[in-house]
């Protein structure tokens, strides 16, 4: 009984420092040990957030562990959902603060539009952006999902929105979640397919963006990429 007190009044002071004086009061292992408050009733989480960050090494990478993974070092499956909808609520927030469906997108900054869409997503996806003559956002959503390092280009289905959206310009991103930002060689032949393609429809491709953890390349603004594809034409 008096070890569960002590554990209780534990939780109580850290949840009210924290509503005092916020996250950056805390280290790293109280930071995750007051988020395990939430998955773990009842115990000292304090051992568990040392073990999390000396298996993973970082509190990203706990956050970006795959789900067989985090269940090897004993985690609960409500602990494992709190910790995955730490990234997933990241990206919606950031999404939903920004709004770019009332703002003209700069079609030069689609790296910094596309970055956060791929915060904590450890498998590859990709994006499609649709924009009216005026770039305003018309359409953002993932039109195919792919393993740990492989995705297909659903290029019909990018044909079909933009004409269901009656959309102007197009941009589409995905992500190397194990490798690097550069297009490999299918990247930049799809590239010019879609850019064919949409290009016979009246509608122009602007760019495909590729995303690997905190680095990005923009194919329509690389001079090695973009040759050949793009040939000049993105505005903003």
């Amino acid at each position: 009984m008096a070890e569960k007190n002590l554990h209780t009044g534990h939780r109580e002071r850290l949840r009210e420092l924290y509503l005092k004086e916020g996250i950056d009061r805390f280290e790293i292992h109280q930071a995750l040990e007051l988020l395990l408050f939430y998955g773990v009733p009842r115990r000292d989480t304090n051992p568990l957030a040392h073990k999390l960050l000396d298996e993973f090494g970082s509190l990203s990478a706990i956050f970006d562990a795959p789900i067989p993974q985090l269940k090897r070092v004993g985690l609960t499956d409500n602990t494992i959902a709190l910790i995955k909808l730490i990234p997933d609520f990241a990206r919606l927030y950031h999404n939903d603060r920004t709004d770019y469906n009332k703002k003209h997108i700069e079609v030069s900054k689609l790296c910094d539009y596309f970055r956060p869409k791929f915060i904590g997503r450890t498998n590859e996806v990709m994006y499609l952006l649709l924009m009216d003559k005026k770039y305003k956002e018309l359409f953002c959503g993932i039109i195919s999902k792919g393993s740990s390092n492989t995705t297909d280009v659903p290029i019909t289905r990018i044909l079909e929105l933009a004409v269901m959206y009656n959309a102007d310009y197009v941009a589409i991103a995905h992500n190397h979640p194990s490798g690097l930002a550069l297009p490999s060689g299918p990247d930049i032949e799809t590239t010019k397919m879609v850019y064919d393609a949409l290009r016979l429809m009246n509608k122009r491709l602007v760019d495909h963006v590729i995303v690997c953890e905190d680095d990005e390349v923009s194919m329509a603004q690389s001079t090695i990429y973009g040759k050949g594809i793009f040939f000049g034409d993105t505005e903003t």
